[in-house]
């Protein structure tokens, strides 16, 4: 299924949400059982976040299938800034370096498209599609020599890291694009989106099923959790039905921090949201990994080792 197939299906899902909604209201009306009142600030999307939390409660709506709806909802409240590979994260070749240099990094990497920077690693000149580079080299014999990357790559795309999920997805399918370079407000590079990672934030990544599905994110034997700093808080809820809270943060080291109002030694422990954070692992100020645990689990472990 292509992309743009898949997101007339998410649409056409979302309208069976909105029918399910009004044809349970009138079921309900039509028995003469009371209904709540709306508020009149409530959105429809607020309304069908809370259908879709009732089902889900009482049995109609696996949690699989919420989290889909509830990612669908927020298209249009979520900025790319929450679903970014953050620059410290994004891998990118130096367009000067010599032409085999260029194009072998390109080709052993994992990833089609490839950002090339001059001068400094935050000074994206082009982007390179692994797909263009192979024909490229297919038309001179495979001789690298003849390979000038910025005659194959295209533009950067920047995009404003205040963009929503909902406008930027239409501004890639409008586009025929796939990928972005996101920048804040002084135009300084903070990291790129693809359109693969609007459309994971909806059904989520393809994982083993014994896994815990967010990469960077390890179940110990003990049940524990160790996760890298930078996960996501949204990933991490939705991988383990937690509420974090992710109006402050977007990553687990960046909930640390907001929460101590410090950057914390390694081995300091924390407790809050239920839950039992000890950092392990600290490079310069990044706190780069991270053990979770509830609460009361902790406490009892504590008791029992004393």
């Amino acid at each position: 299924m292509n992309v743009e197939a898949l997101v007339a299906v998410i649409c056409v899902l979302l309208a069976l949400i909105a029918l399910a909604l009004i044809f349970r209201h009138r079921l309900l009306a039509a028995l003469g059982l009371e209904l709540l009142e709306i508020e009149p600030q409530q959105s429809a999307h607020d309304e069908l976040r809370g259908t879709v939390a009732d089902l889900h409660r009482e049995g109609g709506v696996v949690k699989q299938d919420r989290d889909r709806m509830g990612a669908l909802l927020d298209l249009h409240e979520l900025e790319v800034s929450d679903v970014m590979v953050h620059r410290l994260n994004m891998r990118s070749v130096n367009a000067d370096n010599a032409p085999e240099a260029v194009v072998r990094e390109i080709l052993q990497s994992p990833h089609t498209r490839m950002p090339l920077w001059r001068g400094a690693t935050d000074n994206i000149v082009g982007v390179l599609h692994a797909k263009d580079l192979l024909r490229a080299l297919n038309d001179v014999g495979n001789d690298f020599s003849q390979i000038d990357v910025m005659k194959i790559a295209s533009r950067p795309w920047f995009v404003p890291d205040t963009t929503t999920l909902q406008e930027q997805l239409n501004a890639f399918l409008r586009r025929k694009a796939h990928f972005a370079l996101v920048v804040d407000e002084y135009g300084e590079l903070e990291g790129l989106v693809t359109l693969e990672d609007i459309i994971e934030e909806i059904v989520g990544e393809i994982a083993d099923e014994h896994d815990v599905d967010v990469q960077g994110v390890r179940q110990e034997s003990d049940g524990s959790i160790v996760v890298d700093g930078s996960v996501p808080i949204r990933d991490l809820n939705r991988a383990l039905d937690w509420e974090l809270p992710d109006d402050e943060a977007v990553t687990i080291a960046g909930l640390v921090i907001h929460e101590t109002q410090s950057i914390p030694e390694e081995k300091q422990a924390f407790t809050f949201h239920g839950k039992r954070f000890i950092v392990m692992k600290r490079d310069k100020n990044r706190i780069t990994r991270i053990r979770i645990r509830p609460a009361l689990e902790a406490t009892e472990t504590v008791l029992r080792q004393s």
